[in-house]
């Protein structure tokens, strides 16, 4: 199955709503919000920035950089009409803050109109970064600075020992919400040949193990894949989904994943 946040705009409205719970759950996260908080501080955006955030979602890393106080304007850019929607619901109240559907490899926006451009998780799940990279570069001014930020999401594990069945959810769900897994291990290259330069690559690790609502979901979305492919049945779905709630309750669960965000600047 194809990574469905590739395809947002053909997902029928369960699978929608479903992206948009799981993309509101991590960013409430405080380990999440951490990281989001570090690479806003590598930008160091001048007073009153103009910040774009292409692939917004439900908008939930826009509101936190609408929330900084020496940003003057967020835009949020999204493939899919229905998660656009979702953003300007949660947002409402928001002056810093607006979005609009549009596509990141054709951006319909002025060149140099904008201090910051932040990539929050999208590089994953296109097929071409560098269409991209290449319109984050022309909408920013001269001097201004690319956050891109993703998961390695090679290093993806919910296991705690040898042929532990958890795993086989992890192996479901990355072909299923992730295009690229290696992504992170040749951004360095790609941001530069898009033109950036001063790149700088931070490495986070996140790790769930009390209340690991994220990593569960990962779990439940891998089983749910398995079943769809037709590899197991319903049954067998539902006991892996238990086993990790097990986990949970027992204070056995343990997940982690592997960050890394990339801040350079246009020269």
């Amino acid at each position: 199955m194809p990574d469905v946040y590739a395809h947002i705009q053909e997902v029928d409205a369960s699978t929608v709503a479903k992206v948009a719970e799981a993309m509101e759950i991590s960013a409430a996260d405080p380990q999440h919000r951490a990281m989001v908080d570090a690479y806003v501080g590598e930008l160091a955006l001048p007073q009153g920035a103009r910040v774009l955030e292409i692939g917004c979602g439900t908008g939930a890393i826009s509101r936190m950089l609408a929330s900084q106080m020496v940003v003057g304007d967020v835009l949020g850019v999204d493939p899919s009409a229905a998660l656009v929607a979702r953003a300007q619901e949660l947002s409402r109240g928001l002056v810093k803050l607006r979005f609009q559907q549009g596509d990141g490899r054709n951006l319909p926006l002025a060149d140099g109109a904008f201090d910051a451009v932040v990539l929050h998780r999208v590089l994953s799940h296109v097929t071409h970064p560098n269409e991209v990279l290449a319109q984050a570069y022309r909408v920013l001014r001269s001097g201004g600075r690319l956050a891109a930020f993703d998961g390695d999401y090679a290093t993806i594990t919910l296991a705690t020992g040898d042929f532990d069945p958890i795993q086989t959810c992890v192996s479901a769900f990355a072909p299923s919400y992730i295009t690229d897994p290696w992504i992170v291990r040749r951004l360095a290259g790609l941001v530069r040949s898009a033109g950036f330069v001063d790149e700088r690559l931070r490495s986070f690790g996140y790790v769930q193990i009390e209340r690991p609502d994220y990593m569960v979901s990962i779990a439940d979305r891998g089983a749910d894949a398995l079943v769809a492919a037709g590899r197991i049945g319903r049954p067998l779905a539902e006991a892996l989904k238990a086993e990790a709630r097990r986990r949970v309750e027992t204070h056995s669960f343990f997940g982690h994943i592997a960050y890394a965000c990339l801040v350079a600047r246009k020269p």
